[in-house]
């Protein structure tokens, strides 16, 4: 299992009311939806880190 690490995160109230509820809907925490959330946006995205592959410094890749 990877390393959790915290963080603060600042957002609109009425954003992390929606977030709250639909984390009751599908019986996760909050931070669990959230977390779910940004999985998701990252694998849509293609941004999923490829095993083996390190980014330099900074997060720009090269080439």
């Amino acid at each position: 299992m990877a390393e959790k690490k915290s963080f603060l995160i600042r957002m609109d109230a009425e954003l992390l009311e929606a977030l709250r509820r639909w984390a009751d809907d599908d019986l996760r925490s909050l931070n669990g939806q959230i977390e779910y959330v940004l999985r998701s946006a990252v694998n849509d995205a293609g941004r999923t880190p490829r095993p083996g592959k390190k980014r330099p410094p900074g997060g720009k890749s090269e080439g």
